[in-house]
């Protein structure tokens, strides 16, 4: 079996283990151990991938191999990573980790939602190593089937309502992306070739130019609607309101990455000249999806709604860096991706968490909350510094990145729409410094919060683990650039950008 399929592996066997669990605590022990397994696998997928490249590999992906499934439609299981799958396998390993421990008194029917749940990992993994443009379209919908069950069944508030109109949002733009998976199949067979599905022999064949005009719009529409770009981002919010922490931190921290990652991958590098000529509709879109999210923040009192504005002001952001076109933004896009993920996973669980005890998430009932649970007031304190972007952590290294390599282009139209952008930085340390200094400071109004108790030892697990990732991407960045930016070489000089 080849590496990379243990991503996918590894969770089938963590569900098919889970039947024969009797009882919470062997849940907890199978979860936990099955996690650890795949965080290691991640790391150690990391320095092996390191060490290829030191070692003079430079082939556009590493560790392929292909299985065919499907022979008359060129249909294989196909997988290989770059430094930028490397980077999404460690993310969503991190997340899934983390998010064990942020589900730890999950009830009712526990092995149902962890069953759920590694469902949805299996497509996550299965997403970020397809090579193969069939594989990656069936993990893609594997990884959202999930979501309807884990927010309609152990969700809050509007939850049915919440999980049918992503559900549905997000099935609509699956309907595109299969539209735009197809046509650039069947236009695939260039000088003589026969069609392929193969992500890497597509991209060195150049598809026909007026076939690229139709397809990409469909194909970065499709992804698009995950990565929450405006007008099509609403189900956003409410899906993040209504699910629980885990599959909150899940949601925002790895599974919009998707839409990021199918946009940059397909769409972008498969239709490169497409791209050039759409790419000025699309930076309008994404520069509204970057402000309209940080002005949504503001004026939001609940905690999860007001997160939830601030995932699709910072997706939007990798949208626009996508869209520049060029390898610094790009660099910082994925750096976004990773900064993003963690951060707002971080905040979900700390929600999660301060909502498990005050059994409110409405920040004009909270109050004084760094005098009863200190700790998990702090780290809250940090995700919020984050998210504004100062120096240190990682949103400061993913956003100056962005914002350099979209200020490299010389015309007025660029360089307006990144100063656009770049005023989500105030608006956002408006609403995190308001939300900070409501809930964690003054005087704790509501006498019975200071009966509650702080962060138990697995609460801490999670969020220290995070805390730590985004600390160690701020203060110690170029490895992770590095890797991204070498990654990059070899799609540039595919797509002739």
């Amino acid at each position: 079996m080849n590496f990379l399929s243990l991503f996918v592996a590894v969770p089938l066997l963590m569900m098919f283990g889970l039947f024969f669990t009797r009882n919470i605590r062997q849940i907890r022990i199978l979860m936990v151990s099955g996690s650890a397994i795949q965080l290691l696998q991640s790391v150690a997928l990391l320095f092996a991938y390191l060490a290829a490249r030191k070692a003079g590999a430079d082939d556009a992906m590493l560790f392929t191999a292909s299985v065919a499934w499907y022979e008359p439609l060129h249909i294989a299981y196909a997988v290989g990573v770059d430094g930028i799958s490397v980077a999404m396998l460690l993310l969503s390993s991190i997340i899934v980790f983390t998010g064990v421990f942020a589900s730890w008194n999950v009830t009712p029917n526990t092995k149902e939602y962890f069953m759920w749940y590694l469902l949805l990992a299996t497509g996550v993994f299965g997403f970020f190593i397809s090579t193969d443009l069939f594989t990656l379209f069936l993990f893609y919908e594997l990884a959202l089937i999930p979501m309807y069950l884990l927010i309609g069944v152990w969700g809050s508030g509007r939850k049915e309502y919440a999980a049918m109109k992503l559900t549905l949002m997000l099935m609509a733009g699956s309907a595109f992306l299969l539209v735009g998976i197809l046509g650039i199949y069947f236009s695939s067979a260039t000088d003589g070739n026969t069609v392929s599905m193969n992500i890497l022999e597509i991209a060195e064949r150049h598809l026909p130019v007026d076939m690229q005009r139709i397809f990409f719009p469909l194909t970065f529409l499709g992804f698009g609607v995950l990565g929450a770009l405006f007008p099509f981002h609403t189900w956003s919010p409410d899906g993040h309101a209504s699910a629980p922490t885990a599959v909150s931190m899940l949601h925002a921290g790895v599974l919009m990455k998707l839409g990021g990652y199918g946009c940059f991958r397909v769409a972008i590098c498969l239709m490169p000249e497409a791209a050039q000529e759409y790419t000025s509709l699309f930076i309008i879109l994404t520069g509204i999806s970057v402000v309209y999210g940080a002005f949504g923040a503001i004026v939001q009192t609940d905690l999860k709604y007001i997160n939830a504005y601030s995932s699709v002001s910072h997706c939007g952001l990798v949208l626009f860096a996508i869209l520049m076109l060029n390898q610094t933004a790009m660099t910082g896009a994925v750096i976004q991706m990773l900064s993003h993920g963690l951060m707002t996973a971080l905040f979900f669980a700390l929600i999660g968490m301060i909502y498990g005890r005050t059994h409110t998430r409405d920040i004009r009932e909270l109050s004084g909350l760094m005098k009863v649970m200190p700790f998990l007031a702090v780290c809250y304190l940090l995700a919020g510094l984050a998210s504004l972007g100062l120096p240190g952590f990682s949103g400061f290294v993913a956003e100056m990145t962005i914002f350099f390599g979209a200020f490299q282009h010389p015309d007025t139209f660029h360089r307006v729409f990144t100063l656009i952008a770049c005023t989500s930085i105030v608006i956002t340390a408006v609403y995190i410094l308001r939300v900070v200094g409501k809930i964690l400071y003054g005087t704790v109004e509501n006498k019975s919060f200071l009966a509650l108790t702080d962060a138990t030892w697995y609460e801490k697990i999670a969020v220290v683990t995070l805390t730590l990732c985004i600390l160690g991407i701020g203060l110690a960045p170029f490895w992770i650039s590095d890797m991204i930016r070498e990654s990059l070489v070899p799609l540039f000089g595919w797509a002739t950008i």
